[in-house]
């Protein structure tokens, strides 16, 4: 079910985001009826849970033999009020469609 989460910021300041994930309870009324629900950790920390899985992903391709020039990952990341931020599923919309993109220095 879709529904509103409320996730605190590192500066104090909380942003809303919608999120679909079944009815956890802990929820409180918006100004028309709507439903947000308190995330259990910050943003920022949610967001750190999908942090390593792109750099190990970057250290592994730096790697190779061959290492390349331009590494570009591509990645949707969900947010639930429960689990935080995870990376989706290929066939499921996300809250955030991430690109990162790394290029070789020439030093």
């Amino acid at each position: 079910m879709k529904h509103l989460v409320e996730f605190p910021l590192d500066t104090g300041e909380h942003i809303v985001i919608e999120v679909n994930e079944p009815d956890t309870g802990g929820t409180v009324r918006a100004g028309r009826g709507e439903r947000i629900e308190k995330a259990k950790e910050t943003f920022e920390a949610a967001l750190d849970r999908v942090l390593p899985a792109t750099r190990r992903i970057v250290e592994k391709l730096r790697s190779t033999t061959d290492k390349p020039d331009e590494i570009e990952i591509s990645f949707g990341v969900n947010l639930g009020s429960e689990a935080g931020a995870f990376i989706a599923s290929a066939s499921v919309e996300a809250n955030f469609s991430v690109t990162v993109r790394w290029q070789k220095s020439d030093k």
